[in-house]
């Protein structure tokens, strides 16, 4: 199925920004940097309206699970108008070569709870064609060119010397690849091992960014996801997550939220070290 024109592409708009999050921690600092702001509350959600950095953007948390998350994408589109959309956010490791404290920048998103077998192939959205939806390429390699910024120069001044300590955040890398989505916070090694076998090249598991690909897919909206990683996916997974979001993973989101949107103020081009990461 071909992939439909970005409403970008067809109307030559300027950017108007939507940035979901599904924790208030996972968005702390943003609103606040936010200038010239007003707030709508519609559907439950509060939608934050404001300059963020030189971009016209709109903030709002979309609470947890697939549904939630789809519900959020369509309305900042339909409602509020964004031409873009990224969602940030913490995951868990799908890989053994990914460690808390990296960060993944989604290539692609499946939904890894999706089977409608024998009617169509197990994770195919049905009607659509695809199983993995592919992130655009520009935003992504501009959102991990940041996070490669972040971690060169201000992930030590970002994160307390403590707090490294106790998450162990010796040298986090920037990852690219497949991120998984389902209706189930993974705590379970043995679930993981099986997901593992089922998706090649799977890096990070969480509950909403294949949601919203497939929102953005169907309305035609570039979008990127990037994650934080957590936790490792298994019994341990719930061990210190909440610490681990307010004192990791909420400096992360803002601080390369920061350089990506100045960056694309300014016209930024990525590095061929983020399109290649």
């Amino acid at each position: 199925m071909q992939k439909p024109v970005s409403r970008t592409e067809k109307q030559g708009q300027n950017m108007r920004l939507g940035i979901i999050s599904a924790l208030h921690e996972e968005q702390q600092g943003l609103v606040e940097a936010m200038q010239g702001v007003s707030t709508l509350i519609h559907g439950m959600r509060d939608y934050t309206q404001g300059t963020l950095f030189g971009i016209d953007a709109v903030c709002v948390l979309s609470r947890i699970g697939k549904v939630a998350a789809a519900t959020t994408a369509t309305m900042l589109v339909e409602k509020f108008g964004v031409t873009h959309i990224l969602f940030t956010g913490v995951a868990g490791a799908g890989d053994a070569g990914v460690a808390v404290g990296d960060i993944v920048v989604a290539d692609s998103l499946v939904q890894y709870d999706m089977d409608a077998s024998p009617l169509f192939p197990k994770f195919e959205v049905p009607l659509t064609g695809l199983s993995h939806f592919p992130s655009d390429v520009h935003i992504s390699n501009v959102v991990a060119d940041a996070a490669h910024q972040f971690l060169a120069y201000d992930f030590t001044g970002a994160i307390d010397d403590k707090e490294r300590a106790v998450f162990r955040l010796a040298r986090p890398k920037v990852h690219r690849g497949l991120i998984g989505s389902g209706d189930r916070f993974v705590s379970c090694g043995v679930h993981m091992s099986q997901l593992n076998e089922s998706l090649s090249g799977l890096l990070a598991v969480e509950m909403e960014g294949a949601a919203v690909a497939q929102v953005c897919f169907e309305l035609g909206v570039p979008f990127a996801v990037i994650r934080t990683i957590s936790d490792n996916a298994n019994e341990d997974a719930a061990t210190d997550f909440m610490r681990f979001v307010k004192s990791v993973a909420a400096r992360y989101a803002f601080h390369i939220v920061r350089r990506y949107c100045q960056a694309t103020h300014q016209g930024y081009q990525p590095s061929m070290e983020s399109a290649g990461a």
